[in-house]
Protein backbone atom coordinates (compact mmCIF):
# COMPACT_ATOMS: atom_id res chain seq x y z
CA UNK A 1 0.00 0.00 0.00
CA UNK A 2 1.07 3.15 -0.74
CA UNK A 3 1.75 5.99 1.97
CA UNK A 4 0.88 8.95 -0.79
CA UNK A 5 -2.12 11.03 0.60
CA UNK A 6 -4.90 9.60 -1.16
CA UNK A 7 -6.99 12.71 -3.22
CA UNK A 8 -10.72 13.24 -4.08
CA UNK A 9 -11.70 9.51 -4.18
CA UNK A 10 -11.04 9.19 -0.54
CA UNK A 11 -11.22 13.20 0.81
CA UNK A 12 -14.58 13.63 -0.95
CA UNK A 13 -16.30 10.25 -2.70
CA UNK A 14 -15.65 8.00 0.36
CA UNK A 15 -15.77 10.02 3.52
CA UNK A 16 -19.54 10.85 2.03
CA UNK A 17 -18.81 14.72 1.56
CA UNK A 18 -20.01 14.76 -1.88
CA UNK A 19 -23.02 12.73 -2.86
CA UNK A 20 -23.33 10.27 -5.60
CA UNK A 21 -25.41 7.80 -7.53
CA UNK A 22 -24.12 4.68 -5.80
CA UNK A 23 -24.20 1.58 -8.08
CA UNK A 24 -23.39 -0.68 -5.32
CA UNK A 25 -21.10 -1.30 -2.28
CA UNK A 26 -20.04 -3.98 -0.18
CA UNK A 27 -17.22 -3.77 3.01
CA UNK A 28 -14.16 -3.58 0.17
CA UNK A 29 -15.56 -1.79 -2.81
CA UNK A 30 -17.40 1.15 -3.53
CA UNK A 31 -19.20 1.52 -6.81
CA UNK A 32 -20.66 4.71 -8.26
CA UNK A 33 -22.08 6.65 -11.48
CA UNK A 34 -19.73 9.38 -12.75
CA UNK A 35 -20.69 12.70 -12.04
CA UNK A 36 -19.26 13.94 -14.73
CA UNK A 37 -19.27 10.83 -17.33
CA UNK A 38 -17.45 10.09 -20.37
CA UNK A 39 -19.56 7.70 -22.13
CA UNK A 40 -23.34 7.90 -21.76
CA UNK A 41 -23.40 5.13 -19.04
CA UNK A 42 -20.26 5.34 -16.91
CA UNK A 43 -19.59 3.86 -13.77
CA UNK A 44 -16.19 4.35 -11.22
CA UNK A 45 -15.00 1.27 -9.13
CA UNK A 46 -12.75 1.78 -6.55
CA UNK A 47 -11.76 0.13 -2.93
CA UNK A 48 -12.75 1.49 -0.05
CA UNK A 49 -9.22 1.58 1.31
CA UNK A 50 -6.44 3.42 -0.36
CA UNK A 51 -4.13 1.94 -3.13
CA UNK A 52 -2.82 4.37 -5.14
CA UNK A 53 -2.51 2.31 -8.08
CA UNK A 54 -2.78 -1.24 -9.67
CA UNK A 55 0.99 -1.25 -9.47
CA UNK A 56 0.71 -0.38 -5.97
CA UNK A 57 -1.03 -3.67 -5.32
CA UNK A 58 0.89 -5.98 -2.97
CA UNK A 59 0.71 -9.52 -2.28
CA UNK A 60 -1.27 -9.17 0.93
CA UNK A 61 -3.84 -7.31 -1.78
CA UNK A 62 -4.97 -9.87 -3.37
CA UNK A 63 -8.19 -10.75 -2.10
CA UNK A 64 -9.13 -7.19 -2.12
CA UNK A 65 -8.06 -7.16 -6.18
CA UNK A 66 -10.19 -10.38 -6.05
CA UNK A 67 -13.29 -8.46 -4.74
CA UNK A 68 -12.71 -5.91 -7.33
CA UNK A 69 -12.14 -8.03 -10.60
CA UNK A 70 -15.62 -9.63 -8.81
CA UNK A 71 -17.32 -6.36 -9.31
CA UNK A 72 -15.91 -5.31 -12.34
CA UNK A 73 -17.14 -8.64 -13.73
CA UNK A 74 -20.59 -8.19 -12.56
CA UNK A 75 -20.71 -4.46 -13.66
CA UNK A 76 -19.49 -5.24 -17.14
CA UNK A 77 -21.80 -8.07 -17.77
CA UNK A 78 -25.06 -5.65 -16.70
CA UNK A 79 -23.37 -3.29 -19.01
CA UNK A 80 -23.21 -6.29 -21.77
CA UNK A 81 -26.87 -7.36 -20.63
CA UNK A 82 -28.35 -3.84 -21.21
CA UNK A 83 -26.18 -1.92 -23.96
CA UNK A 84 -24.05 -4.71 -26.05
CA UNK A 85 -20.56 -3.66 -25.33
CA UNK A 86 -18.19 -2.05 -22.89
CA UNK A 87 -14.91 -1.13 -22.17
CA UNK A 88 -13.41 -2.09 -18.73
CA UNK A 89 -10.27 -0.09 -17.83
CA UNK A 90 -7.74 1.76 -14.98
CA UNK A 91 -4.96 4.37 -15.40
CA UNK A 92 -1.58 4.92 -14.42
CA UNK A 93 1.03 7.50 -13.98
CA UNK A 94 0.19 11.11 -15.35
CA UNK A 95 -2.69 9.21 -17.24
CA UNK A 96 -4.26 8.82 -13.74
CA UNK A 97 -6.00 11.79 -12.61
CA UNK A 98 -7.34 11.00 -9.15
CA UNK A 99 -4.19 8.76 -7.32
CA UNK A 100 -6.39 6.21 -6.03
CA UNK A 101 -6.74 2.56 -7.93
CA UNK A 102 -10.12 3.10 -9.62
CA UNK A 103 -11.45 1.58 -12.91
CA UNK A 104 -13.72 2.72 -15.00
CA UNK A 105 -16.48 0.95 -16.69
CA UNK A 106 -18.60 2.82 -19.48
CA UNK A 107 -20.53 1.70 -22.62
CA UNK A 108 -22.55 4.10 -25.02
CA UNK A 109 -21.11 7.48 -26.89
CA UNK A 110 -18.97 9.18 -25.93
CA UNK A 111 -19.95 12.79 -24.46
CA UNK A 112 -16.75 14.59 -24.33
CA UNK A 113 -13.25 14.41 -25.42
CA UNK A 114 -11.27 12.14 -23.37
Amino acid sequence: MSDTICDFYCDKILKGLLEVPVYLQNDQVFAFHHTNPLWEHHVVLLPKRHIESLISLEESDNELLLELMRTAKLIAADFMTRFGACRVYTNLGSYQSSKHLHWHIGAGEQLRPY
